[in-house]
Order: structure tokens, then C-alpha cells, then sequence
């Protein structure tokens, strides 16, 4: 048998190559071009919100949260980001009164809307009631939970005020101020240095609760 002399394993090799490739060259030749998709120039949403007292207008991919939109095109990095899962507390802000974390909520979700965070509660100057009551009593330690616990805080205690239940309420026609009331409602909020006692105290102070 001569070396060019075609055997039948090499036969069959080829046939069964021919019998994959063929069919996949075939519809690769059939398919529609793909023009590779580009945000540049589009995909953009214009956003109006109201920050800190000031009218602020964006324009946004719609996918931005408000963390990001805070933080990365407003430059204020008070708000942290800690988890981005929503588990941590740390981009607490304020939005219409009610207290969200931040990581978890689209920017144009919130057209329109007013949104407080830890710049706008007070200033080094003219320092919030709260953010005074966690530098008296040490509510803090690293401080890189202490924007979202200041701002968790403050609209907690409208929640108290307003009679709104937790899981840890006893009489839901009425909710009494107690530790186990703030420890429940402020769980939401990590402090990985566990200055918890510390910022029960902060909070107690600024509802003119005193100690327990």
C-alpha cells in the first residue's frame, strides 16, 4: 500500500469532520451581520431631582443607582458604598422622608424627588442635633458606617413619631420608645467596629429619651 493511498480510518475521519464543519459554515454565512452596540452619544435619561435643597439636573444611563449618581456625578462621597447588595446601611440617604439605601434604587426612579443626604443634614459649622450626639457619646469609631447610621437615625425617629410599627413592637396603636424599638429599626445599619451602645445612646439623647 503506498503512502498517498487513502485508508479507511482516514476516510472516515474526514466524512465525520465535513458532517460538523459544514453545516456550522453554512449557518455562520446565513446569519445577519451583529453590529456591536454602543452607548456612546445615546441611551441617556435626563434626571431632575432635588438634593440636599438644590435642583440638580443629570443626564444619566437609566442603569446608574442613586448611590452612583450621587456620588460619581455629584461628587458628594459622604454617602458611602459599602455591600452595593443593600445589607450594610452604609449609603443610607433620606428620599421624601422616608430612609433607602441607596445601592438598591435606580436615579430615575426618583425623578423628581427630594433627596437628603449626610452633607445636607448639617456642616462641620452647624452640625445636625444627631451628628453632635455621635460625636458626644462616640457613635462612632472608623466612621465609615457613620453617614448612613446618622441618616438612618434621624428618619427613625420620625418613624417612632408617626407611630409607625415594627417587628419589635409591642401595642401597634401606639409605639413606645425602648431599645429593643431602636435596636430593631437600626438593625438595617452595620457598624463592623460594633459601636452599638454607644450609638443607642447618641439617638436616645437627640429624642430626649436619656438612658434607659
Amino acid at each position: 500500500m503506498t503512502s498517498d493511498h487513502l485508508s479507511r480510518r482516514g476516510l472516515l475521519q474526514g466524512s465525520g469532520a465535513a458532517a460538523v464543519i459544514l453545516p456550522v459554515m453554512a449557518q455562520a454565512q446565513d446569519a445577519p451581520a451583529r453590529v456591536p452596540q454602543s452607548n456612546k452619544g445615546g441611551g441617556m435619561d435626563a434626571v431632575e431631582l432635588t438634593v440636599n435643597g438644590r435642583d440638580v439636573h443629570l443626564q444619566l444611563d437609566p442603569r446608574t443607582t442613586l448611590l452612583d449618581a450621587l456620588r460619581e456625578h455629584l461628587h458628594l462621597t459622604g454617602t458611602k458604598k459599602g455591600c452595593d447588595h443593600g445589607q450594610c446601611g452604609a449609603c443610607t440617604v433620606i428620599v421624601e422622608g422616608r430612609r433607602i439605601n441607596s445601592c438598591l434604587t435606580l436615579a430615575v426612579m426618583h425623578e423628581g424627588e427630594n433627596v437628603t443626604t449626610i452633607e445636607g443634614l448639617g456642616s462641620p459649622d452647624n452640625l445636625h442635633p444627631m451628628q453632635r450626639a455621635f460625636v458626644t457619646h462616640d457613635g462612632y469609631q472608623c466612621g465609615y458606617c457613620t453617614p448612613g447610621q446618622i441618616c438612618s437615625a434621624v428618619a427613625m425617629l420620625e418613624e417612632i413619631a408617626a407611630d409607625i410599627p415594627s417587628h419589635a413592637t409591642q401595642d401597634l396603636g401606639e409605639v413606645e420608645f425602648s431599645d429593643a424599638e431602636l435596636r430593631e429599626r437600626m438593625s438595617g445599619n452595620i457598624c463592623r467596629c460594633a459601636a452599638y451602645p454607644n450609638i443607642i445612646a447618641a439617638i436616645r439623647d437627640v429624642a430626649g429619651e436619656g438612658e434607659a
